[in-house]
């Protein structure tokens, strides 16, 4: 017999009746495959159409992108998007305050705000207040036209609806921390702010952050409300030019893509603000 042969059968000895193990097959999944690659055709055929559709003048669109026009009004829209977040959540997180004391009468008065502001559509919250004149002409003897000037009465308006729901997401948020974490606290001897701040906070923070966040983009998609009032944010300045100019695809596509833009930047922005107060729990994994 061959050394080799010889060597071979040294190496693997002759098992009688034992089987090779068995070959794990994955199941197929045609359907899958078969819906995906369709979803890819439609996909590729919309974004096809949208390219080379005439209709969107695309030279146009890049011409107006960065006008100043275009960038005022995108940066009005920055500032009230900011007033109005940091406004509404000093205000939410006092109603959510008031919601958990132990005071009736101020959490029948967290509520029944909450209630009425969450009841009463943005828009007829801003055009009462645009036209609040009508109920209230002079305030501390000033004109109240003179005193409420449209950005003053964008401001007011969203930030008493974004209050509302501000108040709503903060309570959720301290609701969620465990009642034992706060009792720890206290049998260690930290003093309220110390609890607040140490232990209660950064732990709300977690059920905080994702709703805060896709409030933020509401926020910023909702300030396009505005225009109904004649402030000159994005959507009223590409609206202001496609009244003269007659463009209104290619102007109505620039506040689109630049809409997208920031939206897209703060939703980045979202993802590592809720990965920093996940730390040490099952989802930084």
């Amino acid at each position: 017999m061959p050394s080799d042969t010889l060597a071979k059968s040294a190496a693997v000895p002759d098992t009688p009746g034992r089987a090779d193990p068995p070959r794990i097959v994955p199941q197929r999944r045609p359907g899958q495959w078969t819906a995906a690659v369709v979803v890819l055709v439609l996909l590729g055929l919309a974004v096809n159409s949208v390219l080379r559709n005439d209709a969107f003048q695309w030279g146009v669109v890049a011409d107006w992108f960065t006008s100043d026009a275009v960038l005022r009004g995108l940066w009005l829209t920055l500032w009230l998007t900011a007033v109005v977040m940091v406004l509404g959540f000093a205000l939410g997180t006092l109603l959510a305050a008031f919601r958990l004391s132990a005071n009736p009468v101020l959490r029948a008065v967290s509520w029944g705000y909450v209630w009425l502001f969450r009841s009463i559509p943005i828009l007829v919250q801003l055009l009462l207040w645009f036209n609040i004149g009508a109920l209230y002409p002079e305030v501390l003897g000033v004109k109240t036209v003179d005193l409420l000037g449209p950005v003053t009465v964008a401001v007011i308006g969203l930030t008493l609806h974004e209050a509302a729901y501000a108040a709503e997401v903060v309570r959720g948020g301290i609701l969620s921390v465990d009642r034992g974490q706060v009792e720890a606290a206290q049998a260690l001897g930290l003093g309220r702010w110390r609890r607040w701040r140490r232990i209660v906070l950064p732990q709300a923070m977690r059920a905080i952050v994702p709703p805060a966040g896709n409030m933020l983009i509401g926020t910023l998609k909702g300030t396009s409300i505005v225009s109904v009032i004649a402030v000159q944010d994005l959507l009223y300045s590409v609206q202001l030019v496609y009244h003269r100019t007659y463009q209104v695809i290619p102007m109505l596509m620039v506040a689109t893509v630049w809409y997208t833009v920031v939206t897209s930047l703060l939703g980045i922005g979202q993802y590592y603000v809720e990965k920093h107060y996940a730390r040490g729990t099952e989802r930084t994994r």
